[in-house]
């Protein structure tokens, strides 16, 4: 029996040992979890609702991009003339925006093509309402080139630049 004593006191000591770092690692954790909240959910707002983005033949080595146009679900606007340029504040109509957004979706279903030489810049609509769901996200590149397209592809490109003008053209600065 003397030899078992000193068995169980080791053993005794291995679980007091063990349940203290079980403890200290379990309030640690909950600490560590207090101590870094999750991330606030960005608000609907702050998510533009379009943005519009023209990059230039050779934007692969630029560092300066800058969408030309975001709009708001508001109608607020912030538009930028090129990536040098101060945004301007301003706001685009209420109309404009719905007949848009009925426009990407439709140009969501029509191929556009793409030109063989696709490295001639590129154009971008994003349409982000609040339900992720019915993101639209329209690209097309070498917009300027209609080489090898077909008269579709051609028609639906041209329906893509109307859009993409007529929403730059509608913003009204503050």
């Amino acid at each position: 029996m003397a030899s078992a004593a000193p068995g169980f006191g080791r053993r005794g000591r291995r679980v007091a040992a063990a349940s203290i770092l079980v403890a200290g690692m379990v309030t640690g954790a909950g600490g560590f979890a207090a101590a870094d909240p999750a991330p606030a959910p960005t608000p609907a707002a702050a998510v533009a609702l379009f943005t519009l983005t023209a990059m230039p033949a050779g934007w692969q080595t630029r560092t300066d991009l800058h969408p030309s146009l975001q709009i708001q679900l508001d109608g607020h606007a912030t538009k930028r003339a090129d990536s040098t340029a101060q945004p301007v504040e301003g706001t685009v109509p209420a109309d404009v925006i719905g007949a848009a957004a009925a426009e990407v979706k439709a140009l969501a279903a029509v191929d556009m093509g793409t030109p063989e030489q696709d490295d001639q810049g590129t154009s971008i609509i994003d349409y982000m309402p609040q339900a992720p769901d019915q993101d639209v996200h329209l690209i097309v590149y070498a917009p300027e080139i209609s080489d090898g397209l077909t008269d579709d592809q051609k028609a639906s490109r041209k329906r893509f630049d109307d859009l993409f003008q007529r929403l730059l053209n509608a913003f009204v600065p503050a």
